[in-house]
């Protein structure tokens, strides 16, 4: 069997001996390569966000599935949802194996159960509405491969992010995102390059459903949650520039009064 891609040993040696800056410079060299292997994958994400947004355009939800570092970017990634998109906080679910202990700390041999991510999906009660992405750098994690076959074979949406070629994980995928970035720093450190590949696909991906599901009007958020004096801030000033109104305090206190920067703007533009 052919070494994978994400376990082949760093281009760099010796790194006990390096001094702070050398250390930094050849990570920082690595992570430059990251964005060029993503750009590679666009295609890919572009079926997989066409394919996903159909779904939820008919009330579908959007689950992703992974053990460890990648398991924690689909969480984070899905709890960033609510308050930035105004969204149903359980319209994009995150899932770790190990459940959620394992968002903090590692829960041993979580990953190689085969079944428990389709058993944790299913306690969703999923759909053929609902679509299902599962991450794992290497493409082999049982906990995620399992889930994304058993979905698939009930008519279920299934897509991934990993950073291996030709591994089981894109086979199984029907939609497969591959983003191959090389070894990393630190031979097999996956947290690493890998990480951040999936972390930039899966911004890719949910910034443009959420736009082509309508979350988003020029370029602003329109649906953010306000839940800091920054974003009240901020809605004041996106209200005064959709409506023209030139008294922060007033916008203000329309924001404020309907709750949303675009129930704001609808009431404002329904009185004129």
């Amino acid at each position: 069997m052919a070494m994978k891609v994400t376990e082949q040993s760093s281009n760099y040696n010796n790194l006990e001996k390096m001094s702070t800056i050398d250390l930094l410079k050849g990570m920082n060299n690595e992570d430059k390569t990251v964005p060029y292997a993503v750009e590679k994958c666009i295609p890919q994400i572009e079926k997989l966000v066409d394919e996903i947004t159909e779904r939820m355009r008919k009330g579908g939800r959007l689950f992703y599935l992974g053990a460890g570092t990648s398991g924690r970017m689909g969480i984070l990634d899905a709890s960033e949802i609510p308050p930035t998109y105004g969204a149903p906080f359980d319209l994009v679910i995150g899932l770790i194996a190990g459940g959620d202990t394992a968002i903090r700390k590692a829960v041993e041999n979580a990953e190689d159960d085969p079944m428990q991510g389709w058993k944790d999906i299913d306690a969703f009660k999923i759909s053929k509405d609902d679509a299902v992405v599962g991450i794992a750098a290497s493409g082999t994690t049982p906990y995620v491969i399992g889930a994304i076959k058993e979905a698939r074979s009930r008519g279920i949406l299934t897509g991934c992010i990993t950073c291996n070629p030709d591994s089981p994980l894109a086979d199984a995928a029907e939609c497969p995102v591959v983003a191959v970035v090389g070894p990393e720093f630190v031979t097999g450190s996956t947290r690493m390059k890998s990480g951040t590949a999936q972390k930039l696909i899966l911004n890719m991906i949910s910034t443009s459903v959420m736009i082509k599901l309508g979350h988003v009007k020029g370029n602003k958020l329109f649906d953010m949650q306000l839940t800091n004096k920054k974003l009240v801030d901020r809605g004041t000033r996106m209200i005064m520039e959709a409506t023209g109104i030139t008294d922060y305090e007033k916008a203000k206190s329309l924001l404020l009064e309907k709750g949303a920067v675009r129930a704001a703007v609808d009431y404002y533009n329904s009185t004129k």
